[in-house]
């Protein structure tokens, strides 16, 4: 009997995988054109809900701090929870822009009863406190309500892509995701320099003042600024500051204007030393020179400042030390406080280059001077 001769190749089961695989990677290349931004978006936000739950511990170590340091300082009975979650709450709407006619005093009006109102909180919250307390613990409250604000923009707009299931929303949240955490970051660490009073990378600026002005006698020359007046190379400079060692940033602008209109205008030159955003591969604790008026925030000061100046064509140098914007509001690192004796050397080369022996200078000391003193 002749023996049967199979028909199948040798081999068979090796080709049944073969093409299993083949139809596999076909149905994987057809769900990723159907479903490939519906993927996409799932992983966008598995991401961003992960950045959430960051920003959300961020948050909530913000809020406990603050009742905490001030149940510490209180000392009442009264449980400031309330209050303090009432402020993390708190918003400040800006003048109308319709009408740009007298859009900087109306501004500042604005900001004068912001800050009037979050200091009788603190007043209200903390009553035994003294003014340097005061400032520092509102320095507190205001890296909270920071904190708060970002968290809850960033989940509105999670929630809102989440919920038109829109790529789009949820690609430019995760894009802007990186520096957004970056500067959360920032405040959640200037919690515990705010809380003990530690001066922060901002205060460079009046540090290089109170360094300039140390063994002078000083008065108030505007609102939380003081002045005191320093003979430099011959020259005789005004020197300004915001008033230490609580948190604060002070009336610079004002000091200035004030300044240059007792003198009548007999100032050669104006010299603002503030903290500057460094770029990235520059080193933290650079010195720089420049022009213009190096005064950051909503522009009032700088406004009062490039005013005045402007009257009596008085220059405007600027010396800027840079910092990364989580040193702007940590505790002051080694590099940017020895910053401040080159920032003082670059001061003294400039009134050399730039003025007279016996001109009047004004040199301005820019930031918050929490724990710098006087």
């Amino acid at each position: 009997m002749i023996p049967m001769v199979s028909q199948f190749p040798t081999g068979g089961e090796d080709s049944i995988i073969a093409w299993i695989l083949q139809i596999a990677w076909i149905v994987m290349i057809v769900a990723t054109f159907i479903y490939g931004q519906r993927i996409q978006m799932y992983m966008m936000l598995r991401e961003v809900e992960s950045s959430l739950s960051r920003l959300k511990l961020m948050r909530n170590k913000g809020r406990k701090t603050a009742i905490s340091t001030i149940k510490e300082l209180g000392k009442t009975e009264e449980d400031p929870t309330e209050r303090v979650d009432r402020f993390l709450e708190y918003i400040a709407i800006g003048p109308v822009e319709l009408d740009p006619s007298g859009i900087i005093w109306r501004l500042e009006h604005l900001l004068n009863v912001r800050d009037a109102r979050f200091k009788d909180e603190v007043k209200a919250m903390v009553p035994k406190a003294d003014e340097t307390q005061t400032n520092n613990m509102e320095n507190m409250l205001e890296a909270a309500l920071a904190l708060n604000i970002i968290y809850k923009v960033i989940r509105h707009f999670y929630v809102l892509g989440k919920k038109t299931k829109s790529l789009y929303i949820i690609m430019q949240l995760q894009m802007l995701l990186p520096l957004i955490m970056r500067e959360a970051e920032a405040f959640s660490n200037a919690l515990q320099a705010f809380t003990k009073g530690q001066p922060i990378g901002d205060g460079v600026g009046a540090l290089v003042a109170a360094k300039l002005m140390r063994g002078h006698r000083k008065k108030n020359v505007a609102k939380d600024t003081l002045m005191a007046k320093v003979s430099i190379e011959g020259r005789t400079a005004y020197v300004l500051k915001a008033t230490g060692p609580g948190g604060n940033v002070g009336k610079p602008g004002e000091a200035i204007k004030q300044i240059v209109n007792e003198t009548k205008g007999k100032i050669v030159a104006a010299i603002v030393i503030d903290a500057a955003q460094k770029l990235e591969g520059e080193k933290p604790g650079e010195v720089a020179e420049g022009i213009g008026v190096a005064i950051g925030g909503p522009g009032v000061e700088k406004y009062k400042v490039e005013e005045s100046t402007l009257k009596y064509k008085i220059p405007v140098n600027a010396v800027l030390i840079k910092e990364d914007i989580g040193d702007a509001v940590s505790v002051m690192r080694k590099e940017i406080f020895e910053a401040a004796d080159a920032a003082i050397e670059r001061i003294k080369r400039l009134l050399l280059e730039r003025t007279k022996k016996g001109d009047s200078v004004i040199i301005a000391g820019i930031g918050n001077t929490i724990g710098i003193g006087q």
